[in-house]
């Protein structure tokens, strides 16, 4: 007797695109027989880790391995509220900050519920709200970042509002009075996640400070992580903040250990590393205006971004794509944002990025030669 299991699931979970990372560099290696290739798609630290967090799990006793981690995390939270002037019960971790987006949309959103994002948002704002039924509400960009006053005015009938700041894939950033007023206008009882993935990065002097805003706004969850400028990627740790009363709904639906024992390890030690993180953001600083003279010189349009990556215009993107894969370099479509003629490329190390531009160059040359 056969089962068709798959047209017993649920039509929402069937139609659900599965998030594309970017192509890992052994996949691209293994494909082409190449060696050397450079991956500049997901945003990660070209720096690796901190170092504090490095020397944090070298001492750490190996015999702990066989135990469950502190399944609250809480020295964690501890050492998050204390640095971030929050109480722990305002704390809620998870296994990297796409858990927290999850959790967001599981405590809030039923199906036919109403979700609000912007067009060009990051992915998994729609994937989440698809695998709980709700019902999306994307609202089309202003000079490819949020419009607030119209993502506010979407709000009154949503049950949740996704806002990246900065935002993936574009890069764009909103300052302090505009979230502020955006804020105001949302009814105090729809939730807002406000995803700073990238906050360590910018260096905007209008970029909101939003820890204070906790008390300000109880409707407002913000969300950050330990994969970017911490360079913790691989061991997945992000953590959420809000009104203690919303953080015990997410804590009730957040899986036993969802974060693991090294990642509680050396997410305490990378966050009291100071030094490295100023060392990242000048790096990066650096590295962005590289980029963007680079592109630039090279005839491409540069979205300005207050992140660790850059989004260009180019012309059958598709191509160019896959001629730097042949040239060893990895970067990121982004036709499924919505943006079929641009691509995005992550910000790496000096000779990683004039590596990416020798090689752009030589795509250019063959798109060119093509027509």
């Amino acid at each position: 007797m056969s089962c068709d299991l798959w047209s017993s699931a649920r039509a929402a979970v069937r139609e659900i695109l599965p998030y594309q990372p970017g192509k890992p560099i052994e996949e691209l290696e293994r494909e082409l027989g190449i060696r050397n290739a450079i991956k500049l798609a997901s945003n990660e630290n070209p720096w690796g880790p901190s170092p504090g967090a490095l020397a944090a799990l070298a001492q750490f006793d190996p015999g702990s391995w066989s135990r469950y981690p502190d399944g609250a995390a809480t020295e964690l939270r501890r050492a998050l509220a204390t640095k971030l002037g929050v109480a722990i019960e305002s704390v809620t971790v998870g296994n990297g900050s796409n858990d927290l987006l999850e959790l967001a949309a599981r405590a809030f959103v039923g199906p036919g519920d109403t979700v609000v994002y912007a067009q060009h948002a990051f992915a998994v704002y729609a994937l989440v709200t698809q695998a709980v039924g709700g019902r999306h509400q994307e609202v089309p960009a202003r000079e490819f970042g949020h419009d607030l006053p119209a993502m506010a005015q979407a709000a009154a009938d949503a049950k949740l509002v996704f806002v990246a700041n900065p935002n993936n894939p574009t890069g764009t950033c909103v300052g302090a009075d505009a979230l502020a007023a955006f804020l105001e206008r949302v009814p105090a009882h729809v939730p807002v996640v406000l995803d700073e993935a990238y906050r360590e990065y910018v260096t905007r002097k209008d970029y909101p400070d939003t820890l204070p805003w906790l008390r300000r706004f109880p409707n407002l969850i913000i969300t950050r992580t330990f994969s970017k400028i911490y360079g913790l990627a691989g061991l997945r740790v992000g953590y959420a903040l809000s009104d203690p009363r919303v953080a015990d709904l997410l804590n009730r639906l957040r899986q036993p250990f969802n974060v693991n024992l090294a990642a509680q390890v050396a997410a305490r030690a990378a966050l009291a590393d100071d030094a490295f993180v100023a060392l990242c953001q000048e790096r990066n600083r650096q590295g962005l205006s590289v980029l963007e003279a680079g592109l630039r010189r090279l005839g491409y349009p540069v979205l300005p971004s207050a992140a660790n990556f850059l989004t260009f215009g180019i012309r059958r993107a598709a191509e160019a794509y896959q001629a730097l894969l042949r040239e060893g370099v990895i970067v990121r479509p982004i036709a499924n944002y919505g943006m079929p003629d641009y691509l995005r490329v992550t910000v790496g190390t000096p000779e990683e990025n004039e590596r990416f531009l020798a090689a752009l160059a030589q795509v250019r040359l063959q798109l060119q030669a093509t027509g």
